[in-house]
């Protein structure tokens, strides 16, 4: 017996879809912004690639992990939309803060607050749109939301790389109260802002939908998700640490792409922004959407491990194209790699959330996507580009980036693909599992 409230219509759920998408993308390009403004941060601040390396990622992650799981237990308890609007608020406020950093430890505290805001976004989407969508078509809307992902991080190039540009041309400005601003702070000034917005508009129009669950269902306590999930190890382990590695690789690679380009290829600061960006654009969304298509026909098909079984799949041509593409020596053969490799990361990135999704009950689905979100983000977002940055100052040097990066892919691709094989019977057996209890 489900709870009485009337689940939401079509129209609206997908509407509800399209907001998050929206946000998402701001999510990224807050969070992603940075990375295009490498080179004028380093002159200006004097710091190192391993500083900026944990300026990108683990200044970010490390808030985001210890706010992660309060907001987290909230999701499971209350209304969720307005936990998601609070969120996009906060980190768009403390991206425009950023703009006003004038040393490293200013800059560090401001990206620690952008990943306080960013940590109230996923659990919540995802609980609110598993509430939406049968279990057996949830990776489409999952992949269309992931949409987000990869546009927030395509207007970071794009937007980011054109702002800096002009910028740059018209040089720093002086504002009351702030004092003068150089090109890269009015960036995130600029950028920053129209999250607020967007934040009003999913307050006032996405509805929060009835949880698919027994009538009555409590919300189980941290310690029993925990235990729940520790009574699972085998299925969810290999999952969290496939989907984690997995984007070390991606992340690595794409966020010292810009840098990259320019080290090796002579571009200017923020040049290589808009031509990276417009292939983002392209290529993402098509890898998503197939990937979704694709993991929900072979579900329909039979499948039961469709989700897990695309991740698998498409990290096996990812690791060839993540290894060759910083080591060629034509930029236009790099541009091709650079979009093959965003376009097969892509195709497992919402069947890959997806099923987490599927095979958690309800009322945990916010602690365990925090979890899950925890260990992607320190492995992927913090590990990534610390592991690239180190290698930059202590092994390659700074004109050595490419190879930094195909370090980085010879290790995470392989290890990605095994942990993803390690969890397709496990998987099976647990979505077999969650189909029987009927939440």
């Amino acid at each position: 017996m489900t709870g009485s409230t009337a689940a939401l219509s079509p129209a609206r759920s997908w509407w509800a879809i399209f907001v998050f998408m929206i946000a998402l993308m701001f999510n990224y390009l807050d969070r992603q912004l940075l990375t295009l403004l490498v080179t004028p941060i380093k002159a200006d601040l004097q710091v190192s690639d391993t500083q900026i390396s944990l300026l990108v990622g683990f200044a970010f992650v490390l808030f985001y992990v210890l706010a992660g799981i309060p907001v987290a237990r909230l999701v499971d308890r209350g209304p969720r939309k307005w936990i998601v609007g609070f969120g996009i608020f906060f980190w768009s406020l403390m991206t425009a803060v950023c703009g006003l950093a004038h040393s490293f430890w200013q800059l560090a505290l401001a990206r620690m607050g952008v990943g306080i805001g960013e940590s109230c976004n996923a659990p919540a989407t995802y609980s609110m749109t598993s509430d939406m969508f049968p279990r057996d078509r949830l990776a489409q809307p999952m992949s269309v939301i992931g949409i987000g992902v990869v546009a927030g991080s395509g207007m970071a190039l794009l937007v980011g790389g054109w702002l800096i540009t002009w910028l740059t041309e018209i040089g720093p400005q002086s504002f009351p109260l702030v004092g003068t601003l150089k090109p890269w702070q009015m960036t995130f000034i600029i950028v920053g802002l129209p999250g607020v917005f967007w934040a009003l508009l999913l307050l006032a129009t996405v509805p929060e939908p009835p949880r698919r669950e027994l009538a009555g269902t409590q919300t189980p306590g941290f310690t029993s998700v925990i235990g729940y999930l520790w009574g699972l190890r085998t299925t969810y382990a290999p999952m969290f640490l496939a989907n984690g590695i997995k984007a070390m690789l991606s992340f690595g690679i794409a966020i010292w792409s810009p840098v990259f380009f320019e080290r090796k290829f002579g571009f200017a600061p923020g040049e290589p922004g808009p031509i990276l960006g417009i292939i983002s654009l392209i290529v993402s969304p098509i890898g998503l959407l197939l990937g979704g298509y694709i993991a929900n026909r072979m579900a329909q098909a039979g499948y039961k491990d469709a989700n897990m079984r695309m991740v698998w799949l498409v990290t096996i041509p990812l690791i060839p194209v993540a290894i060759f593409y910083p080591l060629v020596e034509s930029v236009t053969f790099a541009f091709i790699l650079f979009g093959a490799s965003l376009f097969l990361g892509s195709m497992g990135s919402g069947p890959a959330n997806a099923a987490i999704q599927a095979i958690t009950p309800g009322r945990m689905r916010g602690t365990t996507t925090a979890l899950y979100i925890a260990i992607y983000n320190v492995i992927g977002y913090g590990l990534g580009p610390l592991i690239v940055g180190m290698l930059n100052d202590n092994v390659f040097g700074e004109s050595g980036v490419g190879y930094s990066m195909a370090a980085l892919a010879c290790f995470a691709g392989p290890t990605g693909l095994i942990m993803a094989w390690l969890a397709l019977k496990p998987y099976r057996r647990a979505i077999i599992a969650a189909e029987a209890r009927g939440d």
